[in-house]
């Protein structure tokens, strides 16, 4: 099952005199380069130092971030001292108090970033999603100093000072709106064709987002399309959400065929609603290599090795977590694939497929094909249960 993240604070257009005197800039230099891995749905992970905490950290690059922030357990962990505040974020889960670590540094290879601000949130069900721990998420206090390319061929970022900066060829050049988040402007097609603003976040772990009330008040899916149930993970916690198909997502010149598309029942309107009606994740925006300007409020695309790959169309209804060593059923949507298949709650998945490797990753790539039947050896009561389930499509 695809699993998401965003962090989406309040935003604000910001306006720009057309009469502006445009100065000449420097070149954009090469500052360094370092690898990241990618979790589950393209989400990208780097390794970074905090402080003076020797010990190097996992977080997530995160355009859907409109700041930067470490996990709570981390700041227990290595005793990191914080500061009560009045800001709130929100998220999936609502709107809660924030404390912060001010004006600490960030060491990434090859890069010091200064006095930053880090809000300070509950990762542990990211933790869980992905069998890996994530102590921080890296948004907007990063990306809006420097220029930064992600390259999804190579699994490589390079960060470069601000500055003329030249794209290559065979891409295109996106000009989103840049307030803490950027906000494109895409094309859908399902029943009718329609345009609105979507958030561009490459922390989230899925093709495709719309809220429940974009998606009624703009009556854009066909009406024989039949969404099921599905687990999903972001800020605050679980949430069940919708899940479906459009025909189209058109990004830039960029075309999308049959895209999973989530349906969001919005409460604490996280997207901003109705002028955003939800957002582009990194399942499809890893299909390009980025280059992320912020300082110059562009973005641009070279579609990658990774195009054409096949979008996830699986479904189980199935839940599963990494917790406490073990790899468990947290969730079985009723009626669902993993229900028929008689998978409870409380059950710990030993493997999948025959494999043993207790990689709670491989073990939700191993069922993403559709309409194939999966073996599963589980343990209940301390027993041994061999299970099949039969995914679905949700074409």
């Amino acid at each position: 099952m695809r699993k998401l993240y965003w962090t989406i604070l309040l935003v604000f257009a910001a306006y720009i005199s057309p009469a502006q005197e445009i100065l000449s800039q420097p070149d954009a230099k090469l500052i360094t380069r370092f690898p990241f891995k990618q979790y589950s749905g393209g989400v990208m992970v780097i390794r970074a130092r905090f402080a003076d905490i020797p010990d190097t950290l996992n977080f997530i690059l995160d355009t859907g971030s409109g700041g930067i922030s470490l996990d709570s357990s981390t700041c227990i962990e290595f005793n990191i001292p914080l500061k009560p505040t009045d800001t709130t974020i929100t998220g999936i889960g609502g709107i809660r108090k924030v404390p912060f670590a001010f004006d600490k540094e960030l060491h990434l290879p090859g890069l010091t970033v200064k006095h930053l601000n880090f809000h300070v949130n509950d990762y542990d069900v990211l933790s869980s999603v992905y069998g890996e721990k994530v102590d921080g998420i890296i948004g907007y206090s990063f990306f809006n100093r420097y220029i930064v390319k992600v390259d999804f061929d190579s699994n490589m970022v390079e960060v470069y000072s601000p500055g003329k900066m030249s794209y290559p060829n065979g891409g295109t050049t996106l000009h989103p709106v840049f307030t803490a988040l950027p906000i494109q402007w895409l094309h859908i097609k399902d029943k009718k064709k329609t345009d609105f603003n979507f958030y561009f976040d490459t922390g989230a772990g899925l093709c495709f987002l719309m809220s429940e009330q974009y998606a009624q008040d703009s009556g854009i899916l066909l009406h024989r399309r039949k969404p099921v149930i599905t687990q999903a993970e972001g800020m605050g916690g679980r949430l069940q959400m919708r899940l479906t198909v459009v025909k189209e997502v058109k990004l830039g010149p960029y075309r999308f065929r049959d895209v999973p598309t989530y349906l969001y029942e919005d409460l604490y309107n996280v997207t901003s609603y109705p002028f955003v009606g939800g957002l582009v994740g990194n399942d499809l925006l890893r299909r390009f290599n980025l280059i992320l300007n912020y300082p110059n409020r562009e973005i641009h695309l070279l579609p990658n090795s990774h195009f054409n790959d096949y979008f996830d169309y699986a479904y189980t209804g199935l839940g599963i977590y990494y917790i406490n060593g073990k790899i468990m059923i947290e969730d079985v949507v009723p009626g669902s694939p993993a229900d028929i298949a008689q998978l409870k709650t409380g059950d710990e998945i030993i493997s999948v497929s025959g494999n043993l490797s207790h990689n709670i990753q491989t073990y939700k790539n191993l069922l993403q094909a559709p309409n194939e039947e999966v073996k599963i050896i589980i343990s209940r009561n301390n027993k041994l249960i061999v299970l099949n389930i039969k995914t679905l499509s949700i074409e």
